[in-house]
């Protein structure tokens, strides 16, 4: 067996055929060697097989390692080594500016997450400034002439005065509704910015710095002395925010409320199907609200229950072989043999390709049937569990109070009489990673605590639930990717498409419209009820 080394640059080939014949040779191919080796830097890699009789023992810094024959000794002296493939030693020196794979990774994820919360919580920052600045503005209207030119003012009337009152009202109102509509946390980190958030922010900001322009050419720079009509300049101002307020309720939350499309969302792994109706909103608006419905409608995403298809797939493909007719080896008088022979396993194939149906059928009655046969044992096993609580429970009525237990000893003493069944459940159902131990004995405290049945207990674990009814870890919340032709920020229509794309698998999204119905009103006249009824007085015998 031909073993290979390289160092350096260098190549050195030993067979054991030829040992006899370079026996003389090693020495001046060792002392070759070893001056290469002084020179060396430190970031160099020696593998040596140890069973190959020409090549030196792996060397660092001119040195052996430990444990290595010296470069004087016979190679032919050593033990063979059989395990050679896994003896092999590699020697490298490492730089102090060197930085790992993994490190380089966690970089990158700690620059993502620092942006990610930086985006999360930017819009709440820019509406909590120009909520700031809405609130601010009109105080500062009436308390600058106050502070700059007090005694050229004129006095202030009941009238005025009944302003200030009105002023603080409104001013409470808009603070209120700026906190109950714009400084509300973020659901979603969307990837374009909100174009109708985007409109009314900048259209407060143009209506403020249009009072302030006004207020300081007119107010300041002349210095008025009329108090009543600043006063009443800045109620304008607060009215004016009151009616951009308006503007963005209706706008931001009651625009999308009247349905006007239909969306088909389709999983790509297993074909699972939901209809909604949604209302005026952008692409990116009304994938966040098809992913809010997703978490609550579509049963949890199971890859391994695809696994079955997939592994028929694979054996009907094993079962075919494939012949290369024109290969160099075949001759004339083997191909009649070898066509007969390809005819046959065609014809097998197409058999079995025949009888798979019949096999998807049995397999699936097997399956229905193995999963029926662990269902009742699982049924009949947490039944017998709760009928000896229930009798525990009895007989802790009676029990002094330092022996009764605690719910979560209860439910700890009785999960191991069903924790075998439910466990060959889940796993013939496929669903044993959807569910932990730690998870089932709570879901088991919580049900004993308020004195459920054995059946509200075992639905969580009989038929699949939402994605919410799982764990963080199976929500995949920030894995989801928008895939759209048309711009995210424009609005839904008539045939939009767009792709919701996550790690294992993806939403296909198709808009509809709602059709225009009509409805018509058909008059029926009360009159047309009435019928008559007439009996004859004679009768038949």
């Amino acid at each position: 067996m031909d073993t290979e080394s390289t160092h350096s640059g260098y190549s050195y080939h030993s067979s054991r055929s030829g040992r006899s014949n370079r026996h003389g040779d090693r020495s001046r191919e060792r002392h070759k060697a070893s001056s290469k080796d002084s020179i060396r830097s430190e970031r160099s890699v020696v593998i040596n097989p140890p069973d190959s009789p020409s090549q030196e023992s792996p060397v660092h810094n001119g040195e052996p390692l430990p444990g290595e024959p010296s470069p004087g000794a016979d190679p032919g002296d050593d033990p063979q080594d059989d395990n050679w493939g896994e003896t092999t030693t590699a020697v490298t020196g490492t730089s102090e500016l060197s930085i790992s794979q993994e490190e380089v990774v966690g970089l990158g994820k700690e620059i993502q997450d620092r942006t990610q919360g930086f985006r999360r919580y930017l819009p709440l920052a820019v509406g909590l400034c120009v909520g700031l600045l809405v609130l601010a503005t009109p105080l500062v209207f009436l308390l600058l002439p106050v502070v700059m030119w007090p005694d050229r003012l004129q006095a202030c009337g009941a009238a005025c005065e009944g302003l200030f009152l009105s002023i603080a009202f409104k001013l409470l109102i808009l603070l209120v509704a700026i906190w109950a509509l714009f400084l509300r946390p973020g659901r979603a980190s969307l990837p374009r910015v909100c174009v109708y958030r985007a409109f009314l922010t900048t259209l407060t900001l143009l209506l403020t710095m249009s009072y302030w322009l006004f207020y300081g050419v007119r107010i300041l720079d002349a210095q008025d002395e009329d108090y009543h009509g600043i006063v009443q300049f800045a109620v304008s101002l607060v009215d004016s925010q009151l009616f951009v307020h308006y503007l963005a309720v209706v706008l931001l939350e009651l625009r999308h409320f009247q349905p006007c499309y239909s969306v088909c969302v389709m999983r790509s792994t297993d074909g699972e199907t939901r209809h909604y109706n949604i209302g005026q909103l952008s692409i990116q608006r009304a994938a966040l609200s098809i992913l809010e419905y997703y978490y609550r409608d579509f049963p949890i995403h199971n890859p391994a229950l695809l696994s079955a298809s997939k592994h028929r797939a694979a054996k009907h493909l094993a079962g075919l072989k494939v012949y290369n007719v024109d290969a160099p080896g075949s001759t004339a008088g083997a191909q009649p043999g070898n066509g007969n022979q390809s005819r046959s396993m065609v014809t097998a194939a197409s058999k079995r390709k025949d009888a798979a149906h019949n096999e998807l059928y049995y397999e699936e009655a097997d399956y229905e049937r193995r999963v029926r046969k662990r269902r009742a044992r699982l049924v009949v096993a947490v039944e017998e569990a709760f009928t000896h609580v229930r009798r525990m429970k009895k007989e802790d009525e009676r029990a002094t109070p330092s022996d009764i237990m605690d719910v979560r000893e209860a439910a700890l003493a009785i999960f191991p009489s069903m924790a075998r069944s439910l466990q060959k459940y889940l796993r013939t159902t496929r669903r044993q990673h959807c569910h932990s131990m730690e998870s089932i004995q709570k879901h088991l405290a919580f049900c004993l605590v308020n004195n459920m049945s054995p059946k509200a207990f075992l639905e969580a674990y009989l038929a699949p639930g939402p994605t919410l009814q799982y764990g963080p870890e199976r929500w995949m919340a920030d894995q989801w990717t928008l895939v759209s032709e048309a711009s995210v920020t424009s609005g839904i229509k008539e045939g939009t498409e767009f792709l919701l794309r996550c790690l294992d698998f993806s939403l296909a999204i198709t808009i509809k419209g709602i059709p225009y119905i009509r409805i018509t009103e058909e008059y029926i006249d009360p009159k047309s009820h009435k019928f008559l009824l007439l009996l004859q007085s004679e009768t038949s015998v």
